[in-house]
């Protein structure tokens, strides 16, 4: 009798219908194509397994790099017995016979490789639930997500397994993959060459996909060859892996602020572009712009932040899809502005001073006396009244009277902040002047 959750591809006929993928999905480690940063020699599964030491494991990596073959080949590798879940089908009771199995045949000397698919949507308490099994080796853990492992699973759990990184396919192991088919296909793909590269870039690094759409290629029915023009008509391209919710949108927005920052308006354009195609909400985009301009740029273009809030008022007033481009001249603006981060630098300064400092209170000479018993406290004696000084500057203190006197502020020479070094400066000579007077 098979064992539970036991996905063993024996328990399919011969005769069955299989997918390519399927078909084609390699029986040793060495016939994986790509991550070779994870099963080279030197890599950590290849020293673990020459030391004969797997331990659990995390992958983490985009839909389709082979994430479920590499953990039921190591279970091959290691004589462990793979058996296979999915967070998202599994609740406690399923868990608990899948524990209960592994304690059997534990006791009868055989270990158990579960592969835990989309890990990270387990709760906490289940992730929990996970720990004893793999304390006492019932069971070994190999968990696949497509989430940052980081934000998505318990630091306990993570600290009971590595975490190793796959990563999407490169064009180059993408035609190794059409090539591997064409042999299992007995067949040349019909296309010419700038289609099959056209093919190739349509799985986005995706090899599932990739031999997904080969297979409907293959099930055509053509005379000649395929150029771009005639492939796209007949299959449309994937759509790119974007989750407005997930790991791909901070990864995107945060390429967009680098760009940004990095004074790149072609890169800021293709990051924005790529999360609009996504689906990202284009305010969403706005409201971070926004913030690129009060945080990168500042003072040094005091009228970036306008430029940006006009943009999203613009959009708001243009709608989609015509709105976009108002976005989008902004962040050219943005990108080419002087940047300064002055100001953000000078708020969190002046932030961790005032925590340090508490309750300190103003110095008295700035304080108003509006009753006789407060002007009896010395509120207000002695305060110098800017106007009447010379240069309309007086230099007194306006810090607690314990407190000395710190910098915060440093403008940079970019921009109009140029402009504000100078003033800064003079009103340090002013200061050091009557100081000394």
């Amino acid at each position: 009798m098979a064992d539970l959750f036991d996905s063993s591809p024996d328990a399919v006929p011969d005769s069955a219908p299989r997918p390519l993928a399927d078909r084609l999905r390699p029986a040793r480690l060495e016939e994986v194509i790509g991550q070779e940063q994870v099963l080279g020699p030197e890599a950590p599964l290849g020293v673990m397994l020459k030391s004969g030491a797997l331990s659990s494991l995390v992958f983490w990596g985009p839909p389709g790099v082979g994430k479920t073959t590499i953990a039921r080949l190591l279970a091959d590798v290691t004589d462990l017995h793979f058996v296979q879940i999915s967070a998202i089908f599994t609740g406690v009771q399923e868990l608990r016979k899948v524990f209960e199995a592994a304690k059997h045949r534990r006791a009868n000397g055989q270990g158990t490789l579960l592969f835990v698919d989309e890990i990270h949507r387990f709760n906490k308490a289940q992730q929990d639930g996970f720990l004893p099994h793999m304390e006492d080796g019932t069971i070994l853990l190999v968990g696949a997500t497509t989430e940052n492992p980081s934000f998505e699973l318990n630091a306990a759990l993570l600290s009971r397994a590595q975490v190793l990184v796959l990563t999407r396919l490169e064009l180059a192991d993408l035609e190794r993959l059409a090539q591997r088919a064409e042999t299992e296909l007995d067949r040349p793909l019909p296309l010419d060459g700038p289609a099959r590269e056209a093919l190739l870039e349509m799985a986005d690094g995706d090899g599932r996909a990739l031999l997904n759409l080969i297979e409907q290629v293959m099930a055509w029915e053509v005379s000649g060859k395929l150029d771009p023009q005639a492939l796209a008509q007949r299959l449309m391209r994937r759509a790119a892996q974007y989750d407005k919710s997930g790991d791909a949108h901070y990864n995107l927005i945060s390429a967009l602020h680098k760009s940004v920052r990095g004074s790149d308006p072609d890169a800021a354009l293709y990051w924005f572009a790529r999360m609009l195609e996504g689906g990202e909400d284009p305010r969403y985009l706005a409201r971070r712009i926004t913030r690129m301009a009060v945080e990168d740029i500042g003072l040094a273009d005091p009228q970036a932040q306008a430029v940006c809030l006009q943009s999203w008022e613009t959009f708001e007033r243009l709608g989609s899809p015509e709105g976009e481009l108002a976005i989008a001249q902004a962040l050219v603006y943005l990108a080419l502005a002087p940047k300064s981060n002055a100001a953000y630098v000078a708020y969190k300064a002046a932030r961790k001073e005032a925590k340090r400092t508490g309750s300190e209170p103003p110095p008295k000479h700035i304080l108003n006396a509006p009753t006789r018993l407060m002007k009896e406290q010395g509120y207000g004696d002695g305060y110098a009244y800017d106007h009447d000084a010379e240069d309309g500057f007086s230099g007194q203190n306006y810090f607690p009277e314990t407190m000395k006197r710190p910098v915060m502020y440093l403008p940079v020479e970019r921009g109009f902040e140029r402009e504000l070094k100078k003033r800064v400066d003079y009103f340090a000579k002013l200061r050091s002047k009557r100081d000394e007077g």
